[in-house]
């Protein structure tokens, strides 16, 4: 039988980190390709107490069905904890409980954006984000991602020249995959032009929580005096990612239609993982946890950047992050791209091509994404030796 495919889905491609990662069976394979946080920073026993409380004085609850904006304690804690860490507290924004947060990214999408609709990213950018917009019948337009944050000129020459721009979206701590911050004027720009040229804007801070260096940027939402910016994060990165436990906040006239959206996915969010979240930022110091996992980071961090500097030739560079889980790896025009994971890949090291992060899915790209949080400290080390090695014998040839 011939199976037809919908167009939405039709041209979309496995996400190249996906299939990268079925490579990684074999346990050889030095891996900078994740974006996994590190085992290491799961609070497993504090955890598992909580989880045998819950379910000794409330599994009934635990195991029902829940409402859909997400579980009221929950909600009501991430509220207080954006107000008093990132400066979100505006009026009229309602914050609602999403299943990770790439669903807070796709459910906006698909209540402010129609098909043929443009959305405006950083390029490079979040490959599962651009998947979820091209799946929704967006058409995606990059902006350059410079030191600084989005070119301006660039982005306002796009909202000049296409009516049908809905929404940029941004990451503007500790960029995936770049890991680069925005500066505040950055963001105060970018907000200017949605503001002048009315489109919204969607902030991605999956990283915010996780600097171990330099001064906390302001939030683009603590800017928004309009309603224009939607808000998205997650526990992922600082309690697990495999929980799947996100949150989105947006004027309330949208996420009322939002959570409708979500009724439709999955009914709401896992409710024993939203109580759990719960108890530990109640019970628990998560301030001193996170602390915990920016102390893991910095030393990976700094590691992996001294063993670039020590093996990498002088012709390649990289971004140097002052948080978050990536940095970004440029190689000189003489060094095909492709060619380098190729056979960085035979020597078994595991990168991800930059092709993989491009808006315009046919661009090349002379640059790869390395992770330092879940490679051992040896094996960042051994990596990063066997990647200069490769990029030296490239240059030769």
């Amino acid at each position: 039988m011939e199976y037809r495919i919908s167009d939405s889905l039709a041209n979309l491609k496995p996400s190249a980190i996906r299939e990268i990662f079925k490579s990684l069976t074999d346990p050889t394979i030095i891996s900078f390709s994740g974006g996994n946080p590190s085992p290491l920073s799961f609070p497993v026993e504090k955890m598992a107490a909580i989880s045998a409380d819950i379910f000794a004085e409330n599994a009934s609850a635990a195991l029902q069905y829940g409402i859909t904006e997400g579980y009221t304690p929950l909600r009501e804690a991430v509220r207080a904890r954006l107000k008093t860490r990132f400066g979100i507290d505006r009026e009229g924004d309602t914050t609602i409980i999403v299943t990770g947060g790439t669903q807070g990214l796709e459910l906006t999408c698909r209540t402010l954006c129609n098909p043929g609709d443009t959305v405006i990213a950083e390029n490079p950018s979040f490959i599962g984000a651009l998947n979820s917009f091209r799946a929704t019948g967006c058409n995606v337009k990059g902006v350059t991602l410079r030191e600084d944050g989005m070119d301006l000129s660039e982005l306002e020459a796009i909202l000049k020249s296409d009516d049908r721009v809905r929404m940029i979206y941004t990451i503007p701590t500790f960029q995936n995959p770049a890991g680069t911050t925005s500066t505040e004027a950055n963001r105060r720009g970018v907000y200017a032009l949605a503001k002048k040229y009315g489109v919204m804007i969607l902030e991605d801070n999956p990283y915010g929580e996780l600097r171990f260096a330099g001064k906390d940027v302001p939030t683009i939402k603590s800017m928004d005096t309009e309603g224009i910016v939607f808000y998205c994060s997650s526990f992922s990165k600082i309690l697990s990612s495999g929980m799947r436990v996100g949150f989105l906040v947006g004027p309330d006239a949208v996420m009322q239609k939002i959570v409708v959206a979500k009724q439709c996915e999955d009914v709401h969010t896992n409710l024993f993982f939203q109580m759990l979240t719960y108890r530990f930022m109640t019970e628990c110091d998560l301030d001193a946890h996170i602390r915990s996992i920016q102390d893991l980071y910095r030393g990976k961090c700094e590691l992996m950047l001294r063993s670039l500097d020590e093996y990498m030739p002088k012709e390649v560079t990289y971004t140097r992050p002052e948080g978050g889980l990536f940095l970004w790896v440029t190689l000189p025009e003489k060094i095909d791209m492709n060619a380098f994971v190729k056979e960085a890949l035979a020597r078994k090291v595991a990168v991800v091509p930059g092709t993989a992060f491009n808006c315009d899915t046919a661009a090349p790209s002379p640059s790869v994404r390395l992770n330092y949080s879940m490679p051992s400290d040896e094996n960042i080390v051994r990596g990063c030796k066997i990647l200069g090695e490769l990029a030296a014998e490239m240059l030769c040839r």
